[in-house]
């Protein structure tokens, strides 16, 4: 990135703030010289870890480097879980959550989320000769049938808050879970559209997203951080950039099409 993109950055973010602000988490983040970057790796294509090498790929590792380069700083993820991320986050164990986060109002009340980047919403994916068996929530919410879901996650609380008589089965891997729905463990998952339609690939002709472009709820994903606004002000310009000058559709089109 040139030095005039990240002077333009950081007189916007200069601009947007208040001329007797206390310190702030970017001014936090400029003076440490790294930016600590909080992912679960378990949700691909957005965040994998390579247990082997310890190494993260997807999507969003991929923005999340190109955010520190864009602040001036280097990089360190942060390992966390969906069931800890606010925990985490709330902890000060990292400056911002990148890997395929939802935005939902719980998160909101504490953290700051930037711009969304990505539509989405619930949709089920199963065993391609089951799919047309699960087109509906209530055709999915029967006796006898196995959703099986990560736990702490939205997933899991979209299955428990909309399944009643259907069996929710919590399975602790998510880089491995749509292996166990393969081999018959159970009979379809619900997760995000993006996930589908990504795992679909992974599994021709074994997994098929359901109606992916219809899903069963509304939602998005964003960047998850610190509540402070000048980090916020500094993400959501970065994002609009990235956006406007074709990074972002490089790094979409790299991990979706």
């Amino acid at each position: 990135m040139g030095r005039l993109r990240r002077f333009i950055l950081l007189a916007a973010v200069a601009l947007a703030a208040p001329a007797a602000a206390q310190t702030s988490r970017l001014d936090d983040i400029l003076a440490r010289g790294v930016l600590r970057v909080g992912t679960t790796g378990d949700y691909r294509p957005f965040t994998a870890l390579d247990k082997g090498t310890g190494e993260y790929s997807g999507f969003d590792i991929d923005m999340a480097r190109s955010l520190a380069q864009a602040l001036g700083v280097q990089i360190k993820f942060v390992p966390t879980t969906w069931s800890n991320l606010a925990g985490d986050l709330g902890a000060g164990a990292f400056d911002i959550a990148m890997g395929g986060v939802s935005v939902t109002l719980d998160r909101q009340k504490t953290g700051f989320f930037s711009a969304p980047y990505l539509r989405d919403g619930k949709t089920p994916i199963a065993r391609c000769a089951d799919q047309e068996k699960f087109q509906t929530l209530a055709e999915i919410d029967r006796p006898g049938v196995k959703v099986i879901a990560n736990p702490g996650g939205t997933n899991e609380r979209f299955d428990r808050a909309r399944l009643h008589a259907a069996e929710i089965v919590v399975y602790p891997d998510n880089l491995t879970i749509f292996d166990e729905l393969a081999g018959g463990s159970a009979d379809l998952m619900i997760t995000d559209a993006s996930e589908t339609r990504f795992q679909q690939k992974l599994h021709p002709g074994v997994l098929c997203a359901i109606h992916p472009d219809q899903p069963f709820d509304f939602a998005e994903k964003a960047y998850w951080m610190a509540p402070d606004p000048a980090l916020k002000a500094f993400v959501d310009q970065w994002l609009h950039i990235a956006r406007e000058d074709g990074e972002f559709d490089a790094v979409y089109a790299k991990w979706f099409r």
